[in-house]
């Protein structure tokens, strides 16, 4: 094992595995942003999700006013849909390469999801966390969700081959992502419970 120097961000060191999601938020004149986000997961047992942002990024502004957000999770072909979704802002505050990610409207909330991602959530903000460094995590309930049929678990169908019929995609911070084709099931040890 060797030292990580603690003057930078630990995660800048290493590769993480995460999920790689776009969360939509309403911006104030009407129309909707999307932000991709990798620091984001379930935030209990029950219903809750959550994932990290600044507080000076639009995605945090806009979910604090409106009191809600989506959760979209694009299958690997959508990977550059996702791209898409980092795109700056240009000149007049907008990011117009949004206008090329294919949308469809939430149902409960006031928000769009992302046309044939394999996960829609739709939340409404639980709370805030603020001041984790120059970072918040802000945490939503979710009111609805969706999943593609392809990607519900089913009891009577092989997990494995759920998963290399709908591969998921991963983001592996910094800077690359990947595409689950094989997995295995976890060895419990006997007693187990979580």
């Amino acid at each position: 094992m060797i030292p990580l120097d603690l003057d930078h961000p630990v995660w800048e060191q290493v590769y993480m595995v995460a999920p790689l999601t776009i969360v939509g938020t309403r911006e104030p004149d009407g129309s909707y942003d999307l932000a991709p986000k990798h620091m984001a997961m379930p935030m209990s047992w029950q219903d809750h999700y959550g994932f990290v942002c600044s507080p000076s990024h639009a995605t945090y502004v806009n979910a604090r006013r409106e009191g809600c957000f989506t959760v979209s999770f694009p299958r690997p072909d959508q990977i550059l849909l996702t791209s898409l979704a980092a795109a700056p802002r240009c000149n007049d505050d907008h990011k117009h390469a949004l206008q090329a990610i294919p949308t469809i409207p939430a149902r409960k909330i006031d928000g769009v999801l992302v046309a044939q991602a394999y996960l829609h959530l739709e939340c409404e903000l639980d709370r805030i966390i603020d001041d984790l460094g120059d970072n918040s995590v802000i945490i939503g309930r979710i009111v609805q969700a969706f999943v593609a049929e392809d990607s519900a678990r089913e009891v009577d169908r092989d997990a494995q081959e759920m998963i290399a019929h709908s591969p998921m995609l991963v983001y592996l911070h910094p800077g690359r992502f990947a595409r689950i084709v094989e997995t295995n099931a976890f060895p419990y040890h006997v007693g187990f419970k979580r």
